[in-house]
């Protein structure tokens, strides 16, 4: 299902739904980001998705990264919680979700990069390589957050 992520866009559809989604940061040892290139919007993207029933949120991350990336993760931290109203994503069947998303720090704790149905390409990015990737700008929010202050979640 193709999406749209509308950030501050006064023209941007109003949201219809809300669902809790996490995203994380993880760091190899070498300080390079694992990203992932989403097949619903072609962007750069830290891995993440949406919680599902009868998991914790730290479950949910950690599910989410195996199956976007093939890297098994454990939790180490939240970074932030974001639900700006002002960011809403418009799928291709009608829903137009507001963004409501916890995103985590963790570290690797084994598995091999590989692609999946929703990650046309993982890679391990050094961050100042960042710049040349097309991100959408809640994602460089995450993170710069991350980047920037550890152990001070951000939320709005």
């Amino acid at each position: 299902m193709a999406r749209v992520d509308y950030l501050n866009d006064p023209n941007a559809p109003k949201a219809n739904s809300i669902a809790v989604a996490v995203s994380v940061f993880i760091q190899d040892d070498e300080g390079r980001i694992l990203m992932i290139r989403r097949t619903d919007n072609d962007l750069y993207s830290i891995p993440g998705g949406q919680l599902e029933l009868g998991e914790t949120l730290a479950q949910a991350a950690v599910r989410e990264v195996r199956e976007e990336t093939g890297i098994e993760c454990e939790v180490t931290g939240v970074i932030g919680l974001y639900s700006n109203p002002n960011h809403v994503i418009a799928y291709d069947d009608g829903e137009v979700r507001q963004e409501f998303s916890i995103c985590f720090r963790a570290t690797v704790a084994g598995g091999e990069l590989r692609t999946s149905n929703e990650s046309k390409e993982v890679h391990w990015v050094d961050p100042d390589r960042l710049r040349s990737l097309k991100i959408h700008e809640s994602i460089k929010l995450r993170i710069g957050h991350a980047l920037r202050e550890p152990g001070h979640p951000f939320f709005s």
